[in-house]
């Protein structure tokens, strides 16, 4: 009897251990793992809540598969409108009030610049934001941010060579959103450009308040500028498409990959208005005829009719949406049951080229302590009125 009370006592004290192994921060629990997220669903760049709405989704049907390690997903969605005194206010009551353990997929550049230095302070993950500006990758200055998507500077900086190569003596005329995301892209083209920079004849800026861009495409044809570098979100990318084409002005046309969407931007602007643009992919477009087979947007288009039935199957947010929620999903899968803070940023930037079929062929995740850019690569493509057609070798890392 003494001997199998020993063997108890025993084998308490070896499972103790591994029970204690679980550790929470404030957002997770045994059953829950609450994450929060601000997006556009109204105002200026309101073309982007269809993200909020996808990932959203994607979460739905994690939860209807088990969850991740047997928790739930809670994911808190606020409306900031686009606004950055919004997106703080939001972010404080997802911190504060919500107690999530993260917040993932912000939406902008402006926004996230806004809240920046308060989730570091907080030391709360700001998780795979929804914007390409550089200086989400500084993990020495602000460890707890990270981005997904390909940088702005180095999206410009293939523009640029691709132009050099292409197009020597080109005029290039840019229109630019006057704040970070548009300063960041217009200083990735300087760069790539860099002793070649007098190739720029003219460069002029819009507000997010403003109305049109018309004014300001006008000075860019009157500029004389054969190329067309157009750094605008979904709304004034539509506005400045259409408006060049309509002026008659047929510069070659470099576009921002943050406004490539078929449904959200080049069938508002007009399909036929949209013919020749140049733009960098590195999701599988939806559209694409080559991957209308392609087990991976099978599989995508089976996710959107279930759980995302009024989305858009021809918008590449949508895919964007699914693509990223699959990312955060394998980054809390490598968390296990320590599901901290800290935790959550060490296995972010623990991806060792992690594969996410929704990706361009050749490009993959991966990340490190020392480089928080978790995608750094992507293939030019060029719109031929139906859909964007891929050309020339995958660039970047």
């Amino acid at each position: 009897m003494r001997l199998h009370f020993f063997i108890g006592l025993l084998a308490a004290s070896v499972a103790l251990p591994a029970l204690a192994q679980k550790k929470y921060d404030p957002g997770a629990s045994d059953r829950e793992i609450k994450i929060g997220n601000t997006n556009p669903y109204s105002g200026p760049a309101s073309a982007y809540g269809t993200i909020g709405k996808s990932i959203a989704a994607y979460f739905k049907m994690v939860n209807d598969q088990g969850g991740i390690n047997g928790r739930k997903v809670t994911f808190i969605s606020y409306d900031d409108s686009y606004s950055p005194p919004k997106t703080v206010e939001m972010a404080r009551k997802l911190v504060e009030q919500d107690e999530v353990l993260f917040v993932f997929q912000t939406l902008g550049t402006p926004s996230n610049t806004a809240i920046h230095q308060y989730m570091n302070m907080k030391k709360v993950p700001q998780m795979h934001v929804a914007t390409g500006a550089t200086k989400w990758n500084d993990p020495k200055g602000h460890p707890w941010t990270m981005g997904w998507q390909p940088s702005y500077q180095s999206e410009a900086k293939i523009y640029a060579a691709h132009l050099l190569k292409t197009k020597p003596n080109a005029k290039i005329a840019v229109l630019y959103q006057n704040d970070d995301y548009g300063k960041d892209y217009l200083k990735g083209l300087h760069d790539g450009l860099g002793d070649k920079k007098s190739m720029i004849v003219k460069e002029v800026s819009y507000e997010v308040s403003d109305p049109t861009v018309d004014s300001q495409i006008v000075q860019l044809q009157a500029s004389g500028a054969d190329v067309f570098f157009n750094i605008t979100t979904p709304k004034f990318a539509a506005m400045a498409i259409r408006k060049a084409y309509d002026i008659g002005w047929k510069p070659t046309q470099y576009l921002n990959n943050v406004s490539i969407g078929v449904k959200s931007v080049l069938e508002p602007a007009g399909l036929e208005k949209s013919v020749g643009l140049i733009t960098l992919g590195y999701l599988k477009e939806p559209n694409d005829k080559q991957f209308q087979n392609d087990p991976a947007i099978v599989k995508w288009r089976e996710f959107m009719k279930k759980y995302y039935p009024d989305g858009s199957l021809i918008d590449n947010l949508n895919v964007y949406g699914y693509s990223v929620g699959e990312t955060i999903a394998q980054v809390l899968r490598q968390c296990g049951d320590n599901l901290t803070r800290e935790n959550v940023m060490r296995q972010a930037a623990s991806m060792k080229s992690f594969r996410v079929d929704t990706l361009l062929p050749g490009v993959n995740i991966a990340t490190s302590a020392q480089d928080f850019a978790p995608i750094e690569a992507g293939q030019l493509q060029r719109f031929d009125g139906k859909e964007w057609v891929r050309f020339g070798e995958v660039m970047g890392k």
